[in-house]
């Protein structure tokens, strides 16, 4: 017998945060996620080849399928003396669900898995798809690979991304660039003989801010921001000169920014600099080779795309309509202030998307999250309407 009730979705939640799962290390998460779509009649359930796992109810007549998105990976937890609770234990109490993953993203996940599974015995017209995907905190490899080599495309995806029971229409990307400059290697000893890179630093970020300053503004995602998070040397030793000497830039990108446009305006904004003779400046954009638990590696570029869905889209109307009326409270529509996959999804592939979940931001990537149970309730018995209004709105 099905039990689809708020308690069984939050015990859910609880025996996920009981896993740990680091991106690339979603294996026990992916297979208990597996389990739980059997457990609740899905039509099918299967995983892809770099890990992504999904459930499908089929419609009882032909038409769209709507996506309800989460990711299976979590952050790290630090110190685990630091947490009031043990970020493992998925402890629940009077108020809040604990633990890593409470609002990021385990909460919401298992709460999109149980209010699609009313649609097991109510049928629509269309299919609802539920996929949580892979290394989603490491750029989006997961949805990447779903959307370019799956073989359905969803017409409308829903990201369960925390949004405070808001409607969240998009967001800002974000790129890791690195700005390296090349000189030549020496001992300390003898600086003279050495073209030193760290000369140029100075030189360039102060031609970085200046760039940083004149970076255009969006008037609902907020301004493009770029930051120096990281300064590196290469060699590392404390008595050689270094024949390289890298910044890494994080950016907040606006949806209209490319990896190539990324690159060529960080080039433009620093080719006026004239470098110490025996110097040269390199711009590219930062990568990383990832690794999926399936067995797969991939060495992938550090871009994120932004997206923005505009306010009166239909989807975004129906599910602004369809919260308040099941909520009594008229939700904001707004965009996140993080990335998520819908950048992916919408941002490079076109679908509809927008994002709704109980959850406070403020409590994410941090040893307080927790997840409000009297939210994570509201959100939950509005769910199913949602889902089928928005499928009905494409």
């Amino acid at each position: 017998m099905r039990d689809l009730s708020f308690d069984s979705a939050i015990r859910f939640a609880a025996d996920l945060i009981r896993i740990p799962g680091l991106s690339g290390q979603e294996a026990d998460v992916a297979q208990r996620v597996l389990q739980e779509f059997a457990a609740l009649g899905y039509d099918e359930h299967w995983s892809d080849e770099v890990g992504n796992v999904f459930g499908l109810i089929r419609g009882n007549a032909a038409g769209p399928t709507i996506m309800l998105c989460c990711h299976l990976d979590a952050v790290d937890v630090g110190e685990r003396d630091s947490w009031e609770h043990d970020p493992f234990a998925g402890h629940i109490d009077a108020q809040y669900l604990h633990g890593r993953g409470a609002m990021d993203i385990k909460g919401p996940l298992a709460i999109q898995t149980y209010a699609a599974a009313h649609f097991v015995k109510e049928r629509m017209a269309g299919n609802v798809l539920v996929g949580h995907t892979v290394s989603e905190e490491r750029g989006g490899w997961g949805i990447q690979h779903f959307l370019t080599h799956g073989s359905i495309k969803p017409d409308v995806v829903i990201i369960g991304e925390s949004t405070s029971g808001d409607i969240c229409i998009g967001h800002r990307g974000r790129t890791e660039v690195v700005v390296e400059v090349q000189g030549l290697a020496g001992h300390a000893s003898a600086p003279d003989r050495a073209r030193n890179p760290i000369s140029a630093l100075p030189l360039i970020l102060p031609a970085l801010q200046q760039f940083a300053d004149s970076l255009p503004a969006n008037d609902v995602l907020g301004r493009s921001t770029i930051a120096p998070t990281m300064l590196d040397t290469l060699p590392r030793s404390r008595n050689v000169i270094p024949d390289r000497a890298r910044v890494i830039l994080d950016w907040r990108i606006l949806p209209d920014i490319t990896p190539d446009s990324a690159v060529s305006m960080i080039r433009d904004a620093l080719a006026p600099i004239a470098l110490p003779d025996g110097l040269s400046l390199d711009v590219r954009l930062n990568r990383e080779t990832q690794h999926s638990y399936t067995g797969l590696s991939r060495d992938r570029q550090m871009f994120t795309p932004g997206f923005l869905m505009q306010p009166d889209h239909p989807v975004v109307t129906t599910a602004a309509d369809t919260i308040a009326r099941h909520t009594g409270r008229t939700p904001n529509i707004r965009p996140w202030t993080f990335a998520t996959d819908g950048g992916h999804a919408c941002g490079v592939h076109g679908i509809p998307c927008i994002g709704f979940a109980p959850g406070e931001e403020r409590f994410a990537h941090t040893n307080r999250e927790r997840l409000l149970l009297a939210d994570a309730r509201i959100a939950y018995e509005a769910y199913p309407a949602l889902i089928q209004d928005v499928l009905h709105a494409v």
